[in-house]
């Protein structure tokens, strides 16, 4: 049947939760196209047979092909650009290091999509706030205290806090630090909020 790949597609999308990505499905959209160039290719002929032969009993079936066609594209279109949209979620939620399991359900146009939109939001965040920048990815939920304690999951090596202060984080060791610094190793697995 007709469309039915497309909608395979778009149904695949709709199954997995929000904040989860599917590995690219570059078989499925191959054959889609592969439909849309046969339904293309048949309808060309009929066009042109319909014309020269003045057979006006191929138009139903030439505009069902044109709407089919049309599905698929739309069908496509919007697989990618949910795609997109969660890959976009993906930065501001783990910053501009995607975790491997991740990144390797990306095809490499999504790679390249999602490094030029790090960049794009990096130099708008360079923008804000005078010379150091504003990391508008931090605190995206307001925040009820400034420092919060943290375990370290893993060895990260040292870190250093505005007022000049080098931690070691170091794996099963607990700090307190304050919440900015360390919302972005939250997110990343490195560190783990301990809640008391």
């Amino acid at each position: 049947m007709f469309c039915e790949k497309a909608i395979e597609l778009v149904r695949e999308l709709h199954r997995m939760g929000d904040g989860q990505l599917p590995a690219f499905n570059e078989d499925g959209i191959r054959q889609v196209l592969e439909e849309m160039k046969a339904l293309y290719q048949q309808n060309q002929s009929d066009v042109n047979e319909a014309k020269s032969e003045g057979r006006s009993e191929l138009i139903p079936t030439i505009k069902f092909r044109h709407c089919c066609l049309c599905r698929n594209q739309r069908c496509i279109a919007a697989y990618l650009y949910d795609r997109l949209l969660r890959i976009r979620a993906l930065r501001w939620e783990y910053g501009s290091v995607l975790p491997t399991a991740i990144r390797f359900h990306m095809c490499a146009e999504e790679v390249e999509w999602f490094n030029q939109y790090k960049k794009s939001l990096a130099t708008y965040m360079r923008s804000l706030g005078g010379e150091e920048g504003l990391d508008i990815t931090q605190d995206v939920k307001p925040p009820k205290s400034l420092y919060i304690e943290v375990r370290c999951l893993k060895d990260h090596g040292e870190f250093e806090i505005d007022d000049g202060t080098v931690i070691l984080l170091k794996k099963n060791s607990q700090h307190f630090l304050p919440r900015w610094k360390c919302e972005q190793l939250i997110r990343q697995g490195v560190l783990e909020h301990v809640i008391s």
